[in-house]
């Protein structure tokens, strides 16, 4: 397999604002992701896709590539992360990049280690199927703790069970899903969807797994980094 690591990095974020390049224990956050896949030592280029000009030199600096400039097209907030990556693969392409296997890993989850990206490739290899995707057993569950509005704004569960589910632990499993993301490339390019027919599960823990998405998690990410 020829892999690259492909990492998205918009400048633009709602709920924290310049969240790839906050600085934590003394590093952007984008540091930690691009550390990590270049230790890992499986990837041929380290490339970041962005429409940020400050994201691109912060990025290069700690070694990753930026040959393109993502269009403004896609990189608002409504833009899922496949167009991203499809444009992605076709730029990179195009620029004589060759590469069967894509990894994608995203800034905000920063527990992400090179050994988790080996292991994960393996699987990729091993079983030759259209993607792996990292993911941790989640203890909030849609059968049983998570709940919805219903059209006359009461409660009800999200995913209503066959029969009455007690407890958390009786409640069928469920993963969650984090920032570690493996394509076969000609598949990504068929399907040009996130779920695809083969995809498996590759587990890690909570905390590898851990996302930052808000300002509460975003310390809680600070105080673990600053303890290493």
């Amino acid at each position: 397999m020829k892999s690259i690591c492909f990492i998205a990095a918009r400048g633009g974020s709602k709920g924290i604002p310049n969240k790839n390049i906050k600085i934590i224990n003394g590093k952007p956050l984008i540091a930690y992701t691009i550390e990590s896949a270049i230790n890992s030592e499986m990837f041929s280029h380290i490339v970041v896709s962005t429409d940020s000009k400050k994201i691109q030199k912060i990025a290069s600096s700690y070694g990753a590539e930026v040959p393109f400039l993502r269009p403004q097209k896609l990189a608002g907030d409504n833009v899922g992360i496949i167009p991203v990556i499809l444009h992605g693969i076709k730029t990179l392409k195009l620029l004589g990049y060759d590469f069967d296997v894509i990894v994608t890993r995203d800034c905000t989850v920063p527990f992400i280690t090179p050994i988790h990206i080996k292991e994960s490739l393996d699987l990729l290899e091993k079983e030759k199927c259209d993607g792996v995707f990292a993911v941790y057993k989640q203890h909030l569950n849609p059968y049983f703790n998570m709940m919805e509005l219903n059209r006359k704004g009461f409660l009800r569960i999200s995913k209503k069970p066959k029969n009455e589910i007690k407890s958390r632990q009786n409640s069928p499993l469920v993963y969650q899903l984090n920032g570690l993301f493996a394509f076969n490339v000609n598949s990504l390019v068929k399907y040009e969807k996130l779920f695809m027919p083969k995809i498996l599960p590759y587990e890690i823990s909570q905390k590898a797994g851990f996302m930052i998405d808000t300002k509460f998690e975003l310390e809680i990410a600070k105080y673990f980094l600053s303890k290493k």
